[in-house]
């Protein structure tokens, strides 16, 4: 089985990169389904559930917790997300080849031994990527932008040593980590293909 896991930097390109990658290599390619996946499983609102995909157990504490607020719905509702997810991302593992993006996929899933990316950029160029592909409406200035990335990463980091003792984004964690800065992710992705399958056929012979 041929699972490709991508870990990735906020405004890095690693959500094109991983669904490029998965039309490529002619796989499933699985991300905002996994939400999807996880909302109408449990009952609970998609936007909660991607909170939760992202930032963990301890998203949505109240700010007053030990104060005004009980802590033990919050807790009941984050674990569930996160074990669903757990028994969601192994159910699509189990189904065949794919790339999943994100959810710390590369450690629920290591059993399968999974080919593990990690993408990164140059703040310069994360925030040039973010802005031109801000959703209508959306008017940060490149500051804004930048502290929403910075936000954005902390809270996957933290996510991930939550499941893992290896550091996020540190290279030992990864079987290939690539810098996106200045670069065209449709340009790129064609070689990253290659070192899958050249991977995937050592593996598998």
């Amino acid at each position: 089985m041929n699972i490709i896991t991508i870990s990735r930097e906020f405004g890095s390109g690693g959500r094109e990169a991983g669904k490029r990658l998965a039309d490529i290599l002619d796989i499933a390619y699985y991300d905002n389904e996994i939400i999807s996946a996880i909302a109408k499983k449990s009952g609970l609102d998609a936007k909660y559930v991607d909170n939760i995909s992202e930032k963990g157990i301890r998203a949505g504490y109240p700010v007053t917790f030990g104060r005004t607020f009980s802590l033990q719905p919050v807790m009941q509702n984050n674990t569930k997300v996160l074990v669903m997810q757990q028994q969601i991302l192994k159910d699509l593992a189990a189904k065949g080849d794919c790339v999943i993006v994100g959810r710390c996929a590369d450690v629920i899933l290591q059993e399968h031994h999974p080919f593990n990316l990690f993408f990164y950029a140059n703040m310069t160029s994360k925030i040039r990527r973010c802005q031109e592909r801000a959703p209508l409406g959306e008017n940060f200035t490149d500051q804004e932008m930048e502290k929403k990335i910075r936000r954005i990463d902390r809270d996957r980091a933290k996510y991930y040593d939550f499941f893992s003792n290896l550091k996020w984004g540190a290279k030992e964690g990864y079987h290939l980590c690539i810098n996106t800065s200045d670069m065209e992710i449709k340009r790129l992705i064609p070689f990253v293909a290659e070192y899958a399958k050249d991977r995937f056929g050592r593996n598998n012979s």
